[in-house]
Protein backbone atom coordinates (compact mmCIF):
# COMPACT_ATOMS: atom_id res chain seq x y z
CA UNK A 1 0.00 0.00 0.00
CA UNK A 2 1.09 3.58 -0.60
CA UNK A 3 1.93 5.63 2.46
CA UNK A 4 2.20 9.28 3.40
CA UNK A 5 4.99 11.05 5.25
CA UNK A 6 5.22 14.65 6.44
CA UNK A 7 8.16 16.57 4.97
CA UNK A 8 9.55 20.00 5.86
CA UNK A 9 11.88 22.01 3.61
CA UNK A 10 13.87 24.69 5.43
CA UNK A 11 15.15 27.89 3.82
CA UNK A 12 18.02 29.77 5.52
CA UNK A 13 19.82 33.01 4.69
CA UNK A 14 22.96 32.17 2.72
CA UNK A 15 25.23 34.87 4.15
CA UNK A 16 28.09 33.46 6.26
CA UNK A 17 27.87 33.63 10.05
CA UNK A 18 29.62 31.79 12.89
CA UNK A 19 28.63 28.14 13.07
CA UNK A 20 27.33 28.49 16.62
CA UNK A 21 24.92 31.21 15.47
CA UNK A 22 23.77 29.34 12.39
CA UNK A 23 23.17 26.15 14.38
CA UNK A 24 21.06 28.13 16.85
CA UNK A 25 18.97 29.48 13.95
CA UNK A 26 18.68 26.02 12.43
CA UNK A 27 17.61 24.65 15.82
CA UNK A 28 14.68 27.07 16.01
CA UNK A 29 13.47 26.13 12.53
CA UNK A 30 13.88 22.39 13.02
CA UNK A 31 12.01 22.52 16.36
CA UNK A 32 9.12 24.41 14.74
CA UNK A 33 8.99 21.95 11.85
CA UNK A 34 8.98 18.98 14.24
CA UNK A 35 6.20 20.54 16.32
CA UNK A 36 4.21 20.99 13.10
CA UNK A 37 4.42 17.23 12.57
CA UNK A 38 7.37 16.83 10.20
CA UNK A 39 8.92 13.37 10.04
CA UNK A 40 11.65 14.39 7.58
CA UNK A 41 13.29 17.83 7.90
CA UNK A 42 15.78 19.02 5.29
CA UNK A 43 18.17 21.94 5.78
CA UNK A 44 19.95 23.72 2.89
CA UNK A 45 23.43 23.13 1.55
CA UNK A 46 26.19 24.44 3.86
CA UNK A 47 23.53 25.42 6.38
CA UNK A 48 26.07 25.55 9.23
CA UNK A 49 28.41 28.17 7.68
CA UNK A 50 26.69 29.95 4.80
CA UNK A 51 27.87 30.41 1.24
CA UNK A 52 31.04 32.29 0.24
CA UNK A 53 34.22 31.80 -1.77
CA UNK A 54 36.55 32.46 1.13
CA UNK A 55 39.79 31.08 2.59
CA UNK A 56 37.92 30.70 5.89
CA UNK A 57 36.20 27.68 4.36
CA UNK A 58 39.24 25.46 4.87
CA UNK A 59 39.09 25.90 8.63
CA UNK A 60 35.30 25.68 8.69
CA UNK A 61 35.39 22.10 7.42
CA UNK A 62 34.60 19.76 10.31
CA UNK A 63 35.56 16.14 10.97
CA UNK A 64 32.73 13.58 10.73
CA UNK A 65 32.35 13.74 14.52
CA UNK A 66 32.46 17.55 14.72
CA UNK A 67 30.01 19.93 16.42
CA UNK A 68 27.57 20.17 13.50
CA UNK A 69 27.16 16.41 13.23
CA UNK A 70 26.82 16.16 17.01
CA UNK A 71 24.04 18.76 16.93
CA UNK A 72 22.27 16.95 14.07
CA UNK A 73 22.41 13.65 15.96
CA UNK A 74 21.05 15.21 19.13
CA UNK A 75 18.30 17.13 17.34
CA UNK A 76 17.13 14.08 15.36
CA UNK A 77 16.93 11.97 18.53
CA UNK A 78 15.36 14.65 20.73
CA UNK A 79 12.73 15.69 18.19
CA UNK A 80 12.15 12.20 16.74
CA UNK A 81 12.73 13.31 13.14
CA UNK A 82 14.93 12.32 10.25
CA UNK A 83 17.17 15.37 9.77
CA UNK A 84 19.23 16.17 6.66
CA UNK A 85 21.63 18.97 5.78
CA UNK A 86 24.93 19.54 4.00
CA UNK A 87 28.26 20.70 5.43
CA UNK A 88 31.95 20.65 4.54
CA UNK A 89 33.43 17.48 6.04
CA UNK A 90 37.17 17.10 6.61
CA UNK A 91 37.66 13.41 5.84
CA UNK A 92 41.27 12.33 6.43
CA UNK A 93 43.19 14.57 4.01
CA UNK A 94 40.38 15.93 1.85
CA UNK A 95 37.26 18.07 2.21
CA UNK A 96 33.90 17.02 0.81
CA UNK A 97 30.55 18.78 0.65
CA UNK A 98 28.56 16.04 2.38
CA UNK A 99 24.80 15.75 2.69
CA UNK A 100 24.13 13.89 5.93
CA UNK A 101 20.86 12.25 6.92
CA UNK A 102 20.41 11.41 10.62
CA UNK A 103 17.69 9.09 11.90
CA UNK A 104 16.22 9.40 15.42
CA UNK A 105 17.91 6.14 16.40
CA UNK A 106 21.36 7.44 15.49
CA UNK A 107 21.84 5.92 12.03
CA UNK A 108 23.63 8.22 9.59
CA UNK A 109 23.87 8.21 5.81
CA UNK A 110 26.23 10.37 3.76
CA UNK A 111 26.29 11.59 0.16
CA UNK A 112 29.20 13.64 -1.19
CA UNK A 113 28.47 16.26 -3.83
CA UNK A 114 29.52 14.94 -7.23
CA UNK A 115 29.75 18.24 -9.07
CA UNK A 116 31.19 21.19 -7.15
CA UNK A 117 29.94 24.14 -9.17
CA UNK A 118 32.71 26.19 -10.78
CA UNK A 119 34.59 28.09 -8.08
CA UNK A 120 33.36 25.71 -5.35
CA UNK A 121 36.13 23.34 -6.46
CA UNK A 122 38.54 25.62 -4.59
CA UNK A 123 37.05 24.41 -1.27
CA UNK A 124 36.06 20.75 -1.64
CA UNK A 125 36.62 17.85 -4.00
CA UNK A 126 33.96 15.78 -5.80
CA UNK A 127 32.43 12.56 -4.59
CA UNK A 128 31.74 9.51 -6.71
CA UNK A 129 29.06 7.29 -5.13
CA UNK A 130 25.32 7.74 -4.93
CA UNK A 131 23.57 7.05 -1.63
CA UNK A 132 20.30 5.26 -0.99
CA UNK A 133 19.41 5.71 2.67
CA UNK A 134 17.26 2.78 3.76
CA UNK A 135 15.28 4.48 6.51
CA UNK A 136 12.08 3.70 8.39
CA UNK A 137 10.39 6.30 6.20
CA UNK A 138 11.48 4.66 2.97
CA UNK A 139 14.50 4.39 0.69
CA UNK A 140 15.72 7.95 0.17
CA UNK A 141 18.11 9.03 -2.58
CA UNK A 142 20.36 12.04 -2.00
CA UNK A 143 21.86 14.85 -4.11
CA UNK A 144 23.33 18.33 -3.62
CA UNK A 145 22.63 21.45 -5.68
CA UNK A 146 24.38 21.47 -9.11
CA UNK A 147 24.21 17.67 -9.13
CA UNK A 148 20.58 18.01 -10.25
CA UNK A 149 21.73 19.34 -13.64
CA UNK A 150 23.38 15.99 -14.44
CA UNK A 151 21.02 13.47 -15.97
CA UNK A 152 23.24 10.47 -15.25
CA UNK A 153 22.80 10.97 -11.49
CA UNK A 154 19.03 10.90 -11.82
CA UNK A 155 19.35 7.75 -13.93
CA UNK A 156 21.43 6.02 -11.25
CA UNK A 157 18.52 6.39 -8.81
CA UNK A 158 15.86 5.15 -11.24
CA UNK A 159 13.80 2.32 -9.77
CA UNK A 160 15.84 2.31 -6.55
CA UNK A 161 14.27 4.98 -4.34
CA UNK A 162 10.94 6.06 -2.86
CA UNK A 163 11.92 9.72 -2.69
CA UNK A 164 14.83 12.13 -3.30
CA UNK A 165 16.33 14.51 -0.72
CA UNK A 166 18.23 17.43 -2.27
CA UNK A 167 19.98 20.21 -0.33
CA UNK A 168 21.02 23.27 -2.34
CA UNK A 169 22.27 26.82 -1.95
CA UNK A 170 22.49 28.08 -5.53
CA UNK A 171 23.68 31.65 -6.15
CA UNK A 172 22.34 33.21 -9.33
CA UNK A 173 25.85 33.67 -10.75
CA UNK A 174 24.67 34.07 -14.37
CA UNK A 175 22.96 37.30 -13.25
CA UNK A 176 25.68 38.44 -10.86
CA UNK A 177 27.36 41.82 -10.67
CA UNK A 178 31.16 41.93 -10.62
CA UNK A 179 32.57 44.79 -8.57
CA UNK A 180 35.99 46.21 -9.49
CA UNK A 181 38.17 48.12 -7.01
CA UNK A 182 38.01 51.24 -9.18
CA UNK A 183 34.21 51.32 -8.81
CA UNK A 184 33.32 49.81 -12.18
CA UNK A 185 30.65 47.12 -12.25
CA UNK A 186 30.24 44.37 -14.83
CA UNK A 187 27.38 42.00 -15.63
CA UNK A 188 27.07 39.04 -17.98
CA UNK A 189 26.08 41.43 -20.76
CA UNK A 190 29.54 43.01 -20.53
CA UNK A 191 31.34 39.68 -20.97
CA UNK A 192 30.45 38.72 -24.50
CA UNK A 193 27.63 36.72 -26.08
CA UNK A 194 28.70 33.32 -24.72
CA UNK A 195 28.60 34.44 -21.08
CA UNK A 196 25.45 36.52 -21.68
CA UNK A 197 23.73 33.43 -23.10
CA UNK A 198 23.89 31.76 -19.67
CA UNK A 199 21.69 34.26 -17.84
CA UNK A 200 18.63 32.00 -17.58
CA UNK A 201 20.57 28.83 -16.77
CA UNK A 202 20.13 28.93 -13.00
CA UNK A 203 16.39 29.30 -13.21
CA UNK A 204 16.21 26.58 -15.86
CA UNK A 205 18.27 24.12 -13.82
CA UNK A 206 16.50 24.72 -10.50
CA UNK A 207 13.10 25.23 -12.09
CA UNK A 208 12.12 23.39 -15.26
CA UNK A 209 14.89 20.79 -15.17
CA UNK A 210 14.27 19.86 -11.53
CA UNK A 211 10.54 19.49 -12.22
CA UNK A 212 11.06 17.49 -15.43
CA UNK A 213 13.59 15.05 -13.97
CA UNK A 214 11.40 14.56 -10.89
CA UNK A 215 8.41 13.66 -13.07
CA UNK A 216 10.58 11.28 -15.12
CA UNK A 217 11.95 9.54 -12.02
CA UNK A 218 8.40 9.28 -10.67
CA UNK A 219 9.08 9.88 -6.97
CA UNK A 220 8.57 12.92 -4.69
CA UNK A 221 11.46 15.33 -4.16
CA UNK A 222 12.20 17.71 -1.29
CA UNK A 223 14.54 20.53 -2.33
CA UNK A 224 15.94 23.23 -0.06
CA UNK A 225 17.88 26.42 -0.87
CA UNK A 226 19.55 29.40 0.74
CA UNK A 227 17.97 32.84 0.54
CA UNK A 228 19.07 36.45 0.42
CA UNK A 229 21.79 38.42 -1.38
CA UNK A 230 25.48 37.56 -1.06
CA UNK A 231 28.73 39.34 -1.94
CA UNK A 232 32.00 37.45 -2.00
CA UNK A 233 35.53 37.43 -3.38
CA UNK A 234 36.54 34.89 -6.03
CA UNK A 235 39.25 32.21 -5.88
CA UNK A 236 41.94 32.71 -8.52
CA UNK A 237 39.97 35.59 -9.95
CA UNK A 238 42.78 36.61 -12.32
CA UNK A 239 42.68 33.23 -14.07
CA UNK A 240 38.90 33.44 -14.34
CA UNK A 241 39.11 36.88 -15.91
CA UNK A 242 41.77 35.64 -18.33
CA UNK A 243 39.41 32.87 -19.42
CA UNK A 244 36.63 35.41 -20.01
CA UNK A 245 38.94 37.26 -22.44
CA UNK A 246 38.25 34.55 -25.00
CA UNK A 247 34.75 35.91 -25.48
CA UNK A 248 35.30 39.48 -24.26
CA UNK A 249 38.87 40.66 -25.04
CA UNK A 250 38.00 44.20 -23.97
CA UNK A 251 38.06 43.03 -20.34
CA UNK A 252 41.87 42.94 -20.51
CA UNK A 253 41.99 46.44 -19.02
CA UNK A 254 40.74 45.00 -15.72
CA UNK A 255 43.55 42.48 -15.28
CA UNK A 256 45.56 44.71 -12.88
CA UNK A 257 42.53 44.76 -10.54
CA UNK A 258 41.49 41.14 -11.06
CA UNK A 259 42.64 39.74 -7.72
CA UNK A 260 40.32 42.10 -5.86
CA UNK A 261 37.12 41.46 -7.81
CA UNK A 262 34.00 40.89 -5.73
CA UNK A 263 30.85 39.24 -7.05
CA UNK A 264 27.32 39.81 -5.72
CA UNK A 265 24.03 38.15 -6.58
CA UNK A 266 20.69 36.93 -5.26
CA UNK A 267 20.11 33.29 -4.41
CA UNK A 268 17.90 31.29 -6.76
CA UNK A 269 14.30 30.60 -5.64
CA UNK A 270 13.67 26.85 -5.50
CA UNK A 271 12.73 25.77 -1.97
CA UNK A 272 9.87 23.37 -2.53
CA UNK A 273 8.44 19.89 -2.16
CA UNK A 274 7.41 18.18 -5.41
CA UNK A 275 5.07 15.25 -5.89
CA UNK A 276 5.91 12.28 -8.11
CA UNK A 277 4.60 14.21 -11.14
CA UNK A 278 6.97 17.12 -10.60
CA UNK A 279 4.22 19.42 -9.30
CA UNK A 280 4.84 21.67 -6.30
CA UNK A 281 2.98 20.61 -3.17
CA UNK A 282 4.54 23.41 -1.12
CA UNK A 283 7.13 26.10 -1.85
CA UNK A 284 8.76 29.21 -0.47
CA UNK A 285 9.59 32.53 -2.10
CA UNK A 286 12.97 34.12 -1.54
CA UNK A 287 11.48 37.16 0.19
CA UNK A 288 10.07 34.89 2.91
CA UNK A 289 13.62 34.56 4.26
CA UNK A 290 14.42 32.05 6.97
CA UNK A 291 11.42 29.80 7.41
CA UNK A 292 10.09 26.39 6.42
CA UNK A 293 7.27 24.84 4.47
CA UNK A 294 5.66 21.52 5.37
CA UNK A 295 3.43 19.12 3.47
CA UNK A 296 2.56 15.45 3.09
CA UNK A 297 4.00 13.41 0.25
CA UNK A 298 2.74 10.06 -0.99
CA UNK A 299 5.25 7.25 -1.42
CA UNK A 300 4.24 4.50 -3.81
CA UNK A 301 3.70 0.93 -2.60
CA UNK A 302 6.47 -0.21 -4.98
CA UNK A 303 9.45 1.75 -6.25
CA UNK A 304 8.43 3.24 -9.59
CA UNK A 305 10.61 2.94 -12.66
CA UNK A 306 10.58 5.56 -15.42
CA UNK A 307 8.12 4.77 -18.20
CA UNK A 308 9.29 7.36 -20.74
CA UNK A 309 12.63 8.50 -22.18
CA UNK A 310 14.58 10.74 -19.85
CA UNK A 311 14.12 14.45 -20.67
CA UNK A 312 17.13 16.16 -22.20
CA UNK A 313 18.81 18.98 -20.31
CA UNK A 314 17.56 22.48 -21.20
CA UNK A 315 21.04 23.84 -20.50
CA UNK A 316 23.56 24.56 -23.30
CA UNK A 317 26.90 22.77 -23.57
CA UNK A 318 28.75 25.93 -22.57
CA UNK A 319 27.05 25.92 -19.15
CA UNK A 320 28.51 22.49 -18.41
CA UNK A 321 31.89 23.35 -19.90
CA UNK A 322 32.19 26.45 -17.71
CA UNK A 323 30.83 24.92 -14.50
CA UNK A 324 32.24 21.39 -14.69
CA UNK A 325 35.53 21.88 -16.54
CA UNK A 326 36.90 25.39 -16.96
CA UNK A 327 36.35 26.99 -13.54
CA UNK A 328 37.13 23.79 -11.57
CA UNK A 329 40.37 23.43 -13.56
CA UNK A 330 41.34 26.97 -12.57
CA UNK A 331 40.61 26.41 -8.87
CA UNK A 332 41.89 22.91 -8.03
CA UNK A 333 45.34 24.27 -7.22
CA UNK A 334 43.70 26.82 -4.92
CA UNK A 335 42.11 23.90 -3.06
CA UNK A 336 45.38 22.08 -2.47
CA UNK A 337 47.21 25.23 -1.36
CA UNK A 338 44.35 26.25 0.92
CA UNK A 339 44.31 22.90 2.71
CA UNK A 340 48.08 23.01 3.16
CA UNK A 341 47.86 26.47 4.73
CA UNK A 342 44.98 25.53 7.03
CA UNK A 343 45.91 22.00 8.06
CA UNK A 344 49.58 21.46 7.19
CA UNK A 345 51.62 19.95 4.40
CA UNK A 346 50.30 16.45 5.13
CA UNK A 347 47.03 17.33 3.40
CA UNK A 348 46.23 16.09 -0.13
CA UNK A 349 49.79 14.95 -0.83
CA UNK A 350 50.45 13.87 -4.37
CA UNK A 351 49.07 15.87 -7.27
CA UNK A 352 48.42 12.83 -9.44
CA UNK A 353 45.47 11.52 -7.45
CA UNK A 354 43.90 14.93 -6.77
CA UNK A 355 44.34 16.15 -10.33
CA UNK A 356 43.22 13.08 -12.25
CA UNK A 357 40.15 12.52 -10.11
CA UNK A 358 38.76 15.98 -10.68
Amino acid sequence: MSRKISVAAIQMDANPAPTVDRLARAEQLVVKAAKAGAQLVVLPELFNVGYAYDDANYRLAEPPDGPTVAWMQQAAARLNVHLAGSLMVLDQDDVYNALLLLAPGGQMWRYDKHYPWGWERAYFRPGERITVAKTELGDLGMMICWDIAHRELWKRYAGRVDMLVIASCPPDIPNATYHLPNGDQLTADDMGPLIASLKENGRLAFGDMLNQQTAWLGVPVVHTVGSGHIQTALPNARASLLSFLLSAPWLVKYLPQADRIQVSCDMLPSCRVLDANGQALAELAQDQGETFTITEVTLAAEKPSPKKPQPVSPLPWFAYFTSDMLLPLLTRRVYRKGLHRAWGEGMVHGCAWSCTKG
